[in-house]
């Protein structure tokens, strides 16, 4: 009895690792359309507090996405323009855990 209960408990085991294994899976950035699973990483952002697209944390070196605020055409990657509605992405800022790291910045925004 204690064999049968101990194979059973191994077994769950290892389907649970393996049933879980591509949800701990770390996404990254996709440079080829400047995407974070899925949702753009530049044009209209607004910033929620909660149900978010994405979280970010402001860091001032080593970011993932260099960012700059714009008025209007927010077309390339990192270009960011802040609405309080009809957004293509939605953002809640962070202090740890984040999903991109991002550094504000006047000229050159994109990928680093």
């Amino acid at each position: 009895m204690k064999n049968k209960l101990g194979i059973i408990l191994v077994c769950n085991c290892l389907f649970s690792l393996f049933i879980n294994r591509g949800v701990g899976a770390e996404e990254t950035i996709n440079i080829g359309d400047c995407s974070f699973n899925g949702h753009p990483l530049y044009g209209k952002i607004q910033l929620v507090g909660s149900f978010p697209d994405l979280t970010v944390q402001v860091v001032s070196s080593f970011p993932d996405l260099k960012v700059q605020l714009v008025e209007s055409f927010p077309n390339q990657c990192g270009q960011w323009q802040i609405v309080t509605s009809f957004p293509d992405t939605k953002v809640q800022i962070v202090e740890s855990f984040p999903d991109v790291k991002i550094q504000y910045v006047d000229s050159f925004p994109g990928l680093p």
